[in-house]
């Protein structure tokens, strides 16, 4: 079975490939039996979770635990394979978040409750997003010194290579977007929130204007049935997240050598612990909300999974706002406005946590002193470097490169090396954090402007997901 139509086309050349394919199908066939006996989503989330930790260190185990398991035949055919359902996944969730920003914000602006404040809205998202940003970095640096990660390493020659960095001026500039379709093409969150929004402003303008009214009520039409039609793709699609979580997280596990994980185990460590402490921090965000943090955490737990085997922030943005929506009481207009932003923006995982930590590690590896104005730089150099970070895999590189850069530590980037090596595993923790954050933030921005609705956040979660009948706030 040494043929090239085996081994380059058809990628099933050892009967090892044949076994471990045939072990995926069961975990779906595991899933849909779960679905068909009325097990709850979220329940098989976890379970999806579950099997996919077993198989992903099973075929680790079936390797032998070797530090380049791409490199083995059968373990690359099949994560090949896995890439079909994991990532074809993840490419129909991404598929929605264009058409889903860009219908849905100007569907709110056009159908917003007269006296509604942007203005205030953009202002409590900024300060609410970079305070919490800042306060990531500190929790980063905290648990880099508590856990000396670093010391002792030795500088370390590698092959990374620090990105180019964009001043924050013209950072800020590449958001607006010259161009809307190129921002369409580049995935620029942002920039697609602003045109949305001058055009529903646009259009909300006009319809003071008598001999415009026809028309535009023609428009708001086209746009609530889009936004309808949107919706209802989305939700379809988000009810085989059980089935993408399994192979999505496999092929994480799988793909990467134990000794790899080992060499820089004490930054992981350190990385999980700082997330873990930043999500309580997220959930005492909502008990001074006057929120039950426990409730939130049954109603999102099925983002927050995806998030983690995804790794990619803006590829469960359309789930993400469907939650805060729907399960969590958040108001459109502030749902789509903040999640959105949080893609690109304040993320506190990938560009709080981490580059606060990889500062510390850079720091103990060359003897740099960390003191009060070593924190007080990291600080605002994290939160200023936060904005424009997209949200997808590996963007931390980014976050990095901007932190260090800015400590004037740019000649250091190599030493990250081991840790970019394994950056796909830490990603999960950070791209978690960073979802979940968003989701919070939502929150507590909605809460400020009193448009929270409390009963939909408190109530008994509705199985939106598992049901064909849904409400999508439409009203004529």
């Amino acid at each position: 079975m040494n043929q090239a139509f085996f081994t380059e086309f058809l990628m099933v050349s050892t009967w090892q490939t044949v076994i471990l394919i045939v072990l995926l199908l069961i975990t779906f066939a595991v899933i849909f039996y779960l679905a068909k006996k009325g097990v709850s989503f979220s329940a098989r989330v976890l379970a999806a979770m579950v099997l996919a930790l077993m198989l992903g260190l099973t075929m680790q185990a079936w390797s032998g635990f070797t530090s380049a398991p791409q490199e083995i035949t059968y373990i690359n055919e099949a994560t090949t394979w896995f890439g079909l359902f994991g990532n074809g996944f993840m490419n129909l969730i991404k598929m929605l978040v264009i058409p889903l920003v860009l219908v849905s914000i100007v569907h709110v602006i056009i159908n917003m409750e007269k006296g509604a404040n942007i203005g205030k809205l953009v202002r409590n998202t900024l300060i609410i997003t970079m305070g919490m940003v800042a306060v990531a970095s500190i929790v980063g640096l905290v648990f880099g010194v508590i856990f000396g990660v670093g010391q002792g390493a030795g500088t370390v020659a590698g092959l990374a290579e620090a990105k180019e960095v964009t001043s924050i001026a013209q950072t800020f500039t590449n958001l607006i977007p010259e161009n809307p379709v190129e921002a369409m093409v580049n995935m620029n969150v942002i920039g697609l929130v602003i045109f949305a929004a001058f055009v529903g402003f646009g259009a909300r303008k006009l319809y003071g204007q008598e001999n415009a009214k026809k028309s535009l009520k023609f428009f708001n039409r086209g746009v609530r049935s889009l936004h309808q039609v949107v919706t209802s793709v989305a939700l379809a699609i988000i009810k085989l997240i059980p089935y993408a979580v399994i192979p999505l997280l496999a092929n994480t596990l799988a793909l990467h050598g134990l000794s790899s994980v080992i060499e820089v185990g004490k930054f992981i460590l350190a990385l999980y612990l700082a997330i873990a402490f930043m999500f309580v921090l997220q959930l005492l965000q909502l008990v001074f909300c006057g929120l039950n943090p426990l409730r939130y955490i049954r109603k999102a737990v099925q983002v927050l999974i995806l998030a983690f085997t995804s790794r990619s922030s803006i590829g469960v943005l359309p789930v993400t706002i469907q939650t805060l929506t729907s399960k969590l009481g958040v108001s459109q207009s502030t749902a789509n406005f903040v999640a959105s932003f949080g893609t690109t923006a304040g993320m506190q995982g990938c560009a709080g946590v981490f580059p606060a930590i990889i500062l510390v590690y850079i720091a103990h590896m060359n003897g740099i002193a960390i003191d009060a104005t070593f924190v007080v730089m990291t600080v605002f150099i994290v939160t200023l470097g936060s904005l424009g970070i997209a949200g997808i895999p590996g963007t931390a590189t980014m976050a990095a490169s901007v932190s260090l850069t800015g400590m004037g530590m740019a000649k250091f980037f190599p030493a990250i090396s081991p840790i970019l090596a394994i950056d796909p595993l830490i990603d999960m923790g950070r791209t978690l954090l960073n979802v979940s954050g968003s989701m919070v933030n939502a929150i507590t921005v909605d809460k400020s402007l009193g448009r929270l609705d409390f009963n939909g956040f408190n109530q008994k979660e509705l199985a939106i997901i598992d049901s064909d009948r849904v409400d999508y706030g439409v009203k004529d």
